[in-house]
């Protein structure tokens, strides 16, 4: 296989994997099937298949490529000034969870329905621990970048509830101004980062 080839079909797997992110938003777990990428994928039937033989490999490609894309813009945004206030930290955190329930409301939706069928298996269950840990410890190092390092132990907690209050603002329970938002992140970084 020459590398343009690998190129192509690295290329092809990942368009494969954001259709299934798609399908996956629009149209929950039942409506996720290969033909039912391809369709989104807009390429010949039997093309999601090929790249993602079983049902595991198609979700396990979905979480892959949903971790990937949220690292990787992540890692776009500009660096926090060292020393960061809580304020700005907080700032910053609003601005992911706006963006998140905005450009990013596809993939939260996505990985909520992602989230719920790994109840029921065991092997999506790991691969999307693994990307969770992988944005706990991006969260960690950026709080002790900017001054502001949570306790050993204590990362997790925090994470769960800024995934609870992206979670509000994307289901529409919550619906906080952009001011509230903000406010209510610095609240808990203080809480996190407050010494015992």
């Amino acid at each position: 296989m020459t590398d343009t080839t690998a190129g192509q079909g690295a290329d092809r797997r990942r368009l494969l994997a954001e259709a299934a992110i798609s399908t996956l938003a629009r149209a929950g777990m039942r409506g996720l099937t290969h033909r039912a990428v391809d369709e989104t994928a807009g390429l010949p039937p039997g093309s999601c298949s090929y790249y993602f033989r079983t049902r595991q490999a198609l979700l396990q490609g979905a979480v892959e490529r949903l971790a990937e894309t949220d690292l990787a813009e992540m890692a776009e945004r500009p660096p926090l000034d060292h020393p960061a206030t809580l304020a700005d930290i907080a700032e910053r955190a609003a601005a992911l969870i706006a963006h998140m329930t905005t450009a990013g409301r596809e993939r939260v939706l996505a990985r909520y329905e992602l989230v719920l069928e790994a109840t029921r298996r065991p092997e999506l269950k790991d691969v999307l621990e693994a990307a969770a840990d992988r944005h706990r410890a991006l969260i960690e190092g950026i709080l002790a970048a900017a001054g502001a390092p949570v306790a050993a132990g204590r990362a997790p907690a925090l994470v769960a509830c800024l995934d609870g209050l992206l979670h509000e603002q994307v289901v529409g329970t919550a619906d906080l101004t952009p001011t509230e938002l903000r406010r209510t992140v610095r609240t808990l970084l203080e809480s996190f980062t407050a010494p015992p």
